[in-house]
């Protein structure tokens, strides 16, 4: 067996899934010392937007300055291509599916990852998206066969994908796994890889991939926020554990250690947020998580390509050796690719910091779309027009998502107003609440893509505003409970909010807020078709089974009780739509903000 064949079984073996002999592989000191050539080219947070992307979403601040379209498969081919040489590892930094548009989401986003393959992508970190149906979805994604609800996509039965994906800090909860695995290990290093994974866990992914490359072995260690938990259905991942990116990353660096890969990227799906309207080349992010990843991993990680924000920057930090660690994102939805050049000296096969040039590409469309992607995302919009272009309802005016000083958007307001429609009969909802995240985009009033004309609102756009296929369901909460959840929008408190999310609720019911008081007093007269809430009255509250099951921080939605469960939210909102023709706008007075 060639040692890099051995290499690649080695690492294979860290993820716990059959005996194997680790053995390290040392650098050959009677080899010259030279460098040579590698050139990554990432993407991160692609969202299936196979098609360009529209409005806001499809445009970028280019190096100059300049706003200007960008994004769409075929344009992000193009440049791929212009960019590549022989020397090129494509990776990618995580939600390359999840959220996406129909054309993608209609077929389990087979489309985008078959397109991905395509480009040539060749390892990804899983991103929180990547588990919005599952584990167990995500393992049919990577691994192949057709959907055990809506069975083969119209192109056939599913291959998998054509890359690796990796999470080193997605474990199973069952601990006891990792005895039993481990235990199957043989070879003179399967000690130091017990003490490597010791406390750790059993690996519900590859932690790590390596790709070779003008003789030298690349060590990519996937890492997902450990904010995951929080931000998707916590039915798909109960049997999972999400660790600390730092723990992780410092675990598998070990692994790759072990075996003589020195030269070492983290693709991580979480990053920073920036000031607004700088180049995708400057370093403009603001020290957050993604920073503090960055800047904690083990010396040994020589890059961190991030994701997640949907930010574009480039900065250099230090290690905790107080060396330079490039640090970097491409932005969003196929806008930029970051080009890394670097070079790994062939005789300790570590990479030469020095020698690392970073560059975020925007993705014009003033070039030629590539023809093969095209042809081929033309192919999939054929596939679903009928579904995408049939027209559900009619606006009288653009209805955005853009949230207004009290946090209310005219959009959310009216899918919180679909919702509590949808569930009044059978959950006998009395108030519905929508996330302002689970919102994607506005409504527009400008013709169709089915050209029906101004006003017409098609499923495709529907399904765009909404494209999680959560289920509607009601609990039922006191009103103190009720008032718990809405304190819960704020920060500072022990349900550790991030940043402020303001739901959006339903005509019906109306609040007060105070920014300016304590944490747990923020939120007072609470009113329902206009009469006071009482502490110990019962409400019946609608929301999206993502917030029932205390998605994005609302941990108190958790303590609701007699849970029914509806339609899905996107057929609640075309049901909707279809109604009182033409809708307008709705205000947005229902909270009301003090001083």
């Amino acid at each position: 067996m060639t040692s890099r064949s051995f290499l690649r079984l080695a690492l294979a073996a860290a993820v716990a899934s059959g005996a194997v002999t680790l053995a390290a592989l040392p650098a050959d000191a009677s080899r010259p010392s030279r460098t040579v050539p590698v050139r990554l080219l990432a993407l991160n947070d692609f969202h299936g937007n196979l098609e360009p992307p529209t409005g806001s979403s499809g445009r970028m601040v280019d190096e100059h300055g300049n706003t200007v379209d960008a994004g769409g498969a075929a344009y992000v081919a193009t440049h791929m291509k212009a960019l590549a040489d022989k020397n090129t590892i494509a990776v990618a930094q995580g939600d390359l599916i999840g959220a996406t548009p129909l054309i993608s989401a209609a077929y389990h986003d087979e489309p985008s990852v078959e397109f991905l393959g395509k480009l040539g992508l060749k390892v990804a970190a899983v991103g929180n998206h990547e588990f919005d149906e599952g584990y167990a979805e995500l393992r049919r994604i990577m691994k192949g066969g057709c959907h055990p609800v809506d069975g083969c996509s119209p192109a056939g039965e599913w291959k998998g994908a054509k890359f690796d994906y990796v999470g080193a800090n997605v474990l199973f909860k069952n601990r006891h796994e990792k005895t039993d695995a481990l235990a199957a290990l043989g070879g003179a290093n399967a000690a130091k890889v017990r003490q490597a994974l010791s406390g750790w866990g059993v690996p519900a992914l590859p932690p790590v991939s390596v790709k070779w490359m003008n003789g030298v072995p690349i060590g990519f260690i996937g890492l997902v926020t450990q904010t995951t938990p929080g931000i998707v259905s916590s039915e798909g991942i109960k049997n999972l554990t999400f660790a600390d990116e730092v723990k992780a990353a410092n675990v598998a660096s070990k692994l790759l250690k072990l075996v003589g890969v020195k030269a070492q990227v983290v693709l991580v799906h979480e990053g920073d947020q920036v000031t607004q309207g700088q180049s995708p080349d400057a370093c403009s992010a603001v020290p957050g998580a993604g920073n503090r990843i960055a800047t904690q991993v083990d010396p040994e990680i020589d890059v961190v390509l991030s994701g997640h924000s949907h930010q574009a920057y480039v900065c250099t930090v230090k290690d905790p050796a107080g060396k330079d660690r490039l640090f970097s994102q491409g932005g969003s939805f196929g806008r930029v690719i970051t080009q890394v050049d670097l070079k790994v000296n062939a005789r300790t096969r570590d990479i030469d910091r020095a020698s690392i040039v970073a560059d975020n590409h925007v993705v014009t469309r003033t070039v030629t779309a590539d023809p093969e992607i095209s042809a081929f995302v033309e192919t999939w919009k054929e596939r679903v027009a009928p579904v995408a272009n049939k027209a559900v309802g009619t606006i009288t005016a653009d209805i955005t998502n853009t949230a207004g000083p009290s946090g209310e958007s005219p959009l959310g307001n009216l899918i919180a107003d679909a919702q509590l429609a949808a569930t009044r009969t059978g959950g006998n909802a009395q108030i519905a609440l929508m996330n302002p995240g689970g919102v994607r985009a506005s409504l527009s009033h400008a013709s169709s893509p089915a050209g029906e004309g101004d006003g017409v609102v098609t499923y495709g756009e529907a399904f765009t505003v909404q494209p999680f296929n959560n289920l509607m369901q009601v609990v039922t909460l006191t009103g103190a409970q009720l008032k718990t959840v809405l304190e819960q929008q704020f920060t500072g408190g022990p349900n550790n909010q991030a940043f402020t999310k303001i739901l959006q609720p339903s005509a019906n019911f109306t609040y007060t807020y105070d920014n300016s008081a304590p944490w747990g007093s923020k939120v007072s007269e609470m009113k329902i078709d206009g009469t006071p809430v009482t502490d110990a009255q019962t409400i019946r509250v609608a929301a999206n089974n993502f917030l029932v099951g205390g998605g994005d921080a609302f941990l108190a939605f958790r303590d609701g009780t007699d849970l029914w469960s509806g339609p899905l939210d996107i057929d609640a909102f075309v049901d909707h739509l279809g109604k009182d023709n033409p809708i307008a706008p709705p205000a947005t007075g229902r909270i009301t903000v003090a001083g």
